[in-house]
């Protein structure tokens, strides 16, 4: 696992991998000239770039024309040098990090272009060109890679290092401009579509690699530590940290009572201070605050409800701390707000909650306290805990425990995307089912995940079924075999980004299972899941790693966490909670 500690051998190791993109790219690329040039969807190419050539406009050419002018190789290196001295002279001090990440990238991606195009010999489309072709291959297009690295480098480094609130309307202008320039290049009879997608996996690979190199474990712009999620660690800790005392800024006391279980790097100072305002307007005039610890992940929660009357627990953090907190409040009655600041923050997501934290915490002060369901997870070494979101093991356990620390600090969970790709080709496990106490389910998969909740990062639908108030648990086995498999689970859960009524999630067996793309997800629904492998597999519970086991059980607990929200959960009318944070029976499984 990378660390912030890491010495710069370790630093370098992932630049191995431009051997293996550059060898990705040659194999990529002589398929497309030789074994897929015959078969769809190469086949539609030509009608694509030749609908280009007979729809062309005045306009549509001058514009074209400065898209590619701006992605050309004399445009590319003279913003490079520009932006590299930039960075350089920037005050308090030279960003030399950054500097190299961004040159290092516009030159490697050149470096693997040529090596690509001296290897793969691929001729222009066959229509008039409005540029003059140099005597490269036409795969990949070296001006969408060029773009890439130096306007997608751009927004990594707007992303990674700033903190200004316009950061990601700035970042996802950058992001257009490849994107603009690859449609100008088929619009002007320069290459074919697949150049232009090679020409966007060249540089997103590239800048994938270098910013595992040159970007992690290191300082933001403010200078800032930043080395968990966003800790600016020098301005404002005076002021802003909350008090031993409990005592608001102002001494006052006397209202309701709320403990704040706050992560220290993930809740900056600033958002401290913004939320103990926040609840000091709502009347939650007696405030206690703690941090949490590796030893402590819920701080002393338990301790400070046992202290006292406790009116509202706020969980400032992600998904682990949101964890730690919920298996303390969970069936006391004590209501539950989430100021969503990690890296994933599933639940808050999957309750539609603003993502911006302070917001997210006014409006659900504003709301109503709702029952939502907990999973409680047991079994061969693993302490009985409760989680909000999402237990599983196998491929999702193992990405979760090699993603870099310093990587998910800076660019969130995009940096699960490096350590996923290294475990694409781990071997299937042998696992066992048993549902609701009943027969054994005996599968080979490549995880299996028991959900209370179903969306994940970009809104994927994972269990496109689960729900927190269901008083039920969805579990799903991810079996692919073979790339066929792989592109059939794939474009299922792409497919889920639009929408769609559970019900068209796939067919239903007579046992009630639900099978989709080809077999390669098999979903259940339980409120008793036991999970058995045949030799010990990775595991997680919330996006946290909890150590290889033979298996665990988890067992459903409806209505068990009352939360602080602005709406009830889904679309349904609110459930009624009781003083003990149940609900009635007749409304687990509605």
């Amino acid at each position: 696992m990378t660390t912030e500690n890491a010495g710069p051998a370790r630093r370098f190791r992932p630049v191995w991998l431009l051997a293996l993109q550059t060898a990705l790219m040659v194999l990529l690329g002589l398929w497309v000239t030789r074994t897929g040039a015959g078969h769809w969807p190469l086949t539609r190419e030509d009608g694509l770039t030749e609908a280009f050539a007979t729809h062309r406009t005045p306009v549509g050419n001058a514009i074209s024309a400065g898209l590619s002018l701006l992605a050309g190789t004399e445009t590319v290196v003279a913003v490079t040098l520009v932006c590299v001295a930039v960075l350089l002279a920037r005050p308090p001090a030279p960003r030399w990090a950054e500097a190299a990440f961004l040159a290092a990238a516009v030159a490697v991606q050149s470096a693997i272009f040529l090596a690509v195009t001296s290897v793969v010999e691929r001729p222009r489309p066959d229509v008039p060109h409005l540029d003059g072709a140099p005597p490269t291959s036409s795969f990949p297009s070296g001006h969408v890679g060029a773009s890439v690295a130096l306007y997608g480098g751009l927004a990594v480094l707007v992303l990674a290092r700033t903190r200004s609130s316009r950061r990601y309307v700035t970042a996802a202008l950058l992001l257009l401009v490849p994107a603009a320039v690859g449609l100008s290049r088929m619009y002007r009879g320069m290459h074919h579509p697949s150049d232009v997608l090679g020409g966007l996996l060249n540089g997103a690979l590239t800048l994938l690699v270098l910013g595992s190199v040159f970007l992690s474990g290191r300082t933001s712009d403010d200078g800032g530590d930043r080395d968990g999620d966003g800790d600016d660690g020098r301005t404002e800790r005076a002021a802003a940290a909350p008090r031993p005392d409990g005592a608001t800024p102002d001494g006052a006391s006397g209202g309701r009572r709320a403990v704040v279980v706050r992560h220290p790097h993930g809740c900056p100072d600033a958002l401290a201070a913004e939320v103990r305002a926040r609840l000091h307007r709502h009347g939650f005039t007696e405030q206690s605050w703690t941090d949490t610890s590796t030893e402590r992940p819920a701080g002393n929660l338990a301790e400070e409800c046992a202290a006292g009357r406790t009116d509202l627990v706020v969980a400032c953090g992600g998904d682990g701390t949101v964890r730690a907190c919920a298996d303390v409040v969970a069936g006391t009655g004590v209501p539950l707000a989430l100021v969503p600041c990690g890296t994933g923050n599933l639940l808050a997501r999957n309750l539609g909650l603003p993502t911006d934290p302070a917001t997210a915490l006014d409006e659900a002060l504003d709301g109503d306290d709702f029952g939502i369901d907990v999973g409680r997870v047991e079994g061969d070494g693993l302490a009985a805990g409760r989680f909000t979101v999402m237990a599983g093991a196998g491929f999702d356990a193992a990405m979760v425990r090699d993603a870099s620390p310093a990587l998910k600090s800076r660019l969130g969970w995009p940096a699960y995307a490096l350590s996923a790709a290294r475990h694409l080709g781990d071997p299937r496990m042998r696992v066992t089912l048993r549902i609701d106490g009943g027969r054994r389910i005996r599968r080979r998969a490549r995880m299996v995940v028991i959900g209370n909740v179903g969306t994940l990062q970009a809104g994927v639908e994972l269990l496109p079924r689960a729900r927190p108030d269901s008083g039920r648990l969805e579990v799903v086995l991810f079996a692919p075999q073979g790339p066929a498999g792989w592109l059939a689970a794939a474009a299922h859960l792409a497919s889920r980004l639009v929408r769609r009524p559970a019900a068209t999630a796939g067919p239903a067996a007579t046992d009630g299972r639900v099978s989709a793309a080809a077999g390669s997800l098999e979903y259940f629904a339980a409120t008793r899941v036991e999970v058995r492998f045949a030799r010990p597999q990775s595991r997680e519970v919330d996006g946290d790693t909890v150590g290889e086991g033979t298996g665990f059980t988890v067992t459903v607990e409806p209505g068990a966490l009352r939360m602080r929200l602005p709406r009830p959960p889904g679309a349904d009318a609110p459930l009624p909670v009781t003083a003990g944070g149940t609900r009635p029976a007749h409304a687990a499984h509605r």
